[in-house]
């Protein structure tokens, strides 16, 4: 009915599921109402040996003949010679195959299986009852070009499936997006540490460290819902803001600059860079927490997702 590419293979195959997928050859000759097997149900008994043709599959269709072959009194096989159209149901009876030269046979059944509509292969998807979505993907490094998108310096453990998230005011179009926010600092003493607080006494803000680019001086940071991570202890979210010093938990300080340039594919504004997903946009359709996946820049993890409808 259809077949797997390599690609299709690697990314939807696993122990337990496999892709459906129509292929336009065997769809465009599907015939509509079309017989193209037939099942022994009761094999009677006594009929004249041989195989007997130009047997009439009836009911609702037209065009539908079959060949019955009768070894020692019972029938061994049902041929389609030809498979006919229209037909949501059909019949072939004893007495039909007694009049095809099957002299005395008694008790024989034959099922006409009739296809899907449309015919068989038409429509792969329903005719095989695929009603899950699979969905892929990789994440491979830092993902070449994206510096800076997919951290390798911490690790991750919540999947979510986001549909029409925005970036920067506009639906997200880009393979990979940062959702970290990034501060360049100079005159850094000390190095921030991954998970570890940050705050900026001069306008109480707070945040996580995601990661610390030490080459480029350049912080990664989330602020979330959560006290200590981006709610002071009165239950306000506040931005980090101008050259005002920013600390980490272990003693690590430094302090915004004030020029606007593109380091490492981060473009910053008077120092700062906001994230590439804006927040509070898009559906969240689907969250998932896994155990800890450590990253590295030479790994691929690959993640698939299977939705049922």
């Amino acid at each position: 009915m259809y077949t797997l590419s390599a690609s299709q293979q690697a990314n939807f195959l696993s122990t337990d599921f496999m892709a459906v997928s129509t292929n336009s050859t065997v769809s465009s000759a599907a015939v509509d109402g079309a017989v193209n097997v037939c099942k022994i149900k009761s094999a009677g008994s006594g009929g004249s040996d041989g195989t007997h043709t130009g047997i009439a599959i009836r009911g609702d269709g037209t065009g539908g003949v079959v060949s019955v072959t009768v070894t020692s009194g019972a029938v061994t096989a049902v041929t389609v010679t030809s498979v006919g159209t229209g037909y949501t149901f059909g019949t072939i009876s004893n007495a039909q195959i007694v009049s095809a030269g099957a002299t005395s046979l008694s008790g024989a059944e034959i099922d006409v299986i009739i296809e899907p509509k449309g015919g068989h292969g038409k429509n792969a998807v329903e005719e095989l009852g695929g009603f899950y979505v699979m969905m892929n993907t990789s994440l491979e490094g830092t993902e070449s070009g994206n510096s800076g998108d997919l951290t390798v310096a911490n690790d991750f453990r919540k999947i979510t499936l986001i549909r029409d998230p925005n970036s920067s005011g506009s639906a997200a179009t880009s393979t990979t997006l940062r959702a970290t926010k990034a501060i360049n600092l100079t005159g850094v003493s000390g190095s921030y540490v991954v998970d570890e607080k940050i705050s900026q006494a001069s306008t109480g803000a707070i945040g996580k460290v995601v990661e610390w680019d030490s080459s480029n001086k350049i912080l990664y940071y989330i602020q979330t819902r959560h006290t200590n991570e981006g709610i002071d202890t009165n239950g306000n979210q506040t931005a980090f803001s101008g050259t005002n010093v920013v600390s980490g938990a272990g003693g690590a300080t430094g302090t915004p600059t004030t020029t606007s340039s593109t380091i490492d594919s981060v473009s910053f504004t008077s120092g700062y860079s906001a994230s590439e997903i804006d927040h509070d946009s898009g559906d969240i359709l689907y969250i998932e927490n896994r155990a800890p996946i450590t990253r590295a820049a030479d790994q691929t993890e690959n993640i698939k997702l299977v939705i049922e409808f």
